[in-house]
């Protein structure tokens, strides 16, 4: 039989305070267990609300999301007994903050003014751009990195809203009842969105939740406005269900595992929960497949190649071999085929024989992209300015006003030049793989299975940001957030 861990398993020693008759594991006082369930609920709350106004790309959304994480943050600091690291983690912890704390330093490098010749020497492409478009620059003697601070501001404390909230599921999710509360949060946001999508497709007068639907309306976008960054969020909740599924059927996947044991999984009433994520994968797998959008087909197609890849460490180590998961993988991808043709992937194939592959006129634009990388290679235009720089690179009457690259490695590249690039991405990189590392030792069936969906998750939205900018919506950048935080928190021991 599948052994799980208590429910109230901690990485650290509880200290145990009482109120009226009710005993709560936590390690410190009243005031730290209430700062913990505030950080805890402000968490789910985000996941929540993140995507329901139009994937909270206005200004008012942004800001309900930055100040509900600048709020958590502060009750964290009220803490006076916060959770304690796993031994060995505080190296690791410090290599991180050097990548993250040094990537916020060098935008604060990018906004301050600085002489005019110096810009010249390290950035000749900001300072001619300054000369070409800004009135009286030969009378400045100062001038920033960034073409527009004020963007680069916005938009980095637009990131640094994200990294906070990692940050706080990184240090208080500590319990896997916590952990278990995320999931089924990520599960129930899915499930709507899928749900939701599919039953405004059919409305005379469909709306996007809060909004009037005046594009796509004859292509599910639950409350998104662009059906491609919709089949983003659901891209990355999928895995997380099907990697659930796998750590519930772990036992029965084993294939030297007795018949008798199989069995009587197999009639547990836990069990029948299984068929119940099964067919919220399915509503999810159909509402990404209505969306229309042409990169759903390579979605499903890079989920199950990595799956399939994963599978070779699933087992590694416990002495059984890979071919029970590899035949569930194959057998549960053959039906979410199935259905996703009957549901209508006909429409989406559509799409391809009349504009061809993802991209359209989307390969001009990274031609355009690369020409300004090639203009700030080490600096970058300032983060948030793509939308400012990019007209001048535009052929007339291509393109009315380009905000996004549709690249998001591409975009981010041209903003922060190499050394920012590498500070971002090298963090978020060193986290995963630090993840991947530690998970292939693993041996509890329920965190190989939920850290496999979210590799499988980060390794889909990865390939789907190469055509388009899920990595700038508010509601999937909380999402990817999330998601990454959650990989170390399930695989730091």
């Amino acid at each position: 039989m599948i052994k799980f861990m208590p429910a109230n398993n901690v990485w650290f020693r509880p200290r145990l305070w009482k109120k009226k008759k009710r005993v709560y594991g936590f390690p410190g006082t009243k005031k730290d267990f209430i700062c913990s369930k505030i950080i805890e609920y402000g968490i789910l709350g985000i996941l929540i609300f993140s995507p329901l106004p139009a994937a909270s790309v206005y200004e008012w959304s942004l800001l309900v999301i930055e100040i509900a994480v600048f709020t958590m943050l502060g009750f964290y600091v009220l803490m006076k007994h916060r959770p304690i690291l796993p031994p060995g983690q505080e190296n690791v912890m410090k290599k991180l903050r050097f990548l993250f704390v040094g990537f916020f330093m060098y935008l604060i490098f990018q906004m301050l003014p600085l002489p005019v010749a110096f810009v010249k020497i390290i950035s000749p492409g900001t300072y001619h751009f300054r000369e070409q478009f800004s009135l009286g620059i030969q009378a400045d003697k100062f001038m920033s990195l960034s073409i527009s601070p004020f963007h680069t501001f916005q938009e980095g404390m637009e990131i640094f809203t994200y990294v906070i909230l990692g940050f706080l599921v990184i240090k208080t999710v500590t319990e896997r009842v916590q952990i278990k509360r995320i999931f089924a949060v990520l599960l129930a946001m899915g499930f709507f969105e899928a749900l939701y999508g599919l039953f405004e497709l059919y409305r005379d007068n469909p709306r996007i939740l809060f909004y009037k639907k005046e594009v796509n309306l004859h292509a599910v976008t639950g409350t998104f406005v662009n059906q491609n960054h919709l089949t983003g969020y659901l891209e990355m909740i999928i895995p997380v269900v099907i990697g659930l599924i796998i750590a519930r059927m772990d036992i029965i996947l084993r294939s030297r595992a007795k018949l008798r044991d199989k069995m009587a999984v197999i009639g547990e009433k836990r069990f029948a929960l299984n068929f119940a994520l099964g067919a919220s994968v399915i509503l999810m797998i159909v509402g990404l497949v209505l969306s229309r959008s042409r990169s759903a087909v390579f979605s499903i197609i890079v989920m199950f190649l990595v799956f399939s890849y994963l599978s070779v460490f699933y087992f590694r180590g416990g002495g059984a071999s890979q071919s029970g998961l590899r035949k569930f993988i194959q057998i549960f991808f053959v039906f979410i085929i199935i259905f996703a043709v009957y549901a209508g992937i006909d429409a989406t194939l559509e799409r391809f024989s009349k504009e061809g592959l993802p991209g359209g006129q989307r390969p001009q634009y990274w031609a355009h992209t690369l020409e300004i990388v090639k203009d700030y290679p080490v600096f970058g235009t300032g983060l948030g300015t793509f939308a400012l720089v990019y007209p001048v690179y535009e052929d007339i009457g291509l393109y009315g006003f380009l905000r996004h690259a549709h690249n998001d490695y591409l975009e981010y590249f041209s903003e922060l030049g190499g050394i920012g690039f590498a500070f971002l991405a090298g963090g978020v990189l060193l986290m995963v793989f630090l993840s991947f590392v530690r998970w292939r030792k693993k041996r509890d069936p329920w965190v190989k299975g939920l850290s496999m969906g979210c590799f499988v998750s980060l390794a889909v939205i990865a390939v789907h940001s190469l055509t388009d900018f899920n990595l700038h919506i508010p509601a999937n950048m909380v999402l990817f957030s999330v998601i990454v935080a959650l990989c170390w928190v399930l695989n730091r021991r």
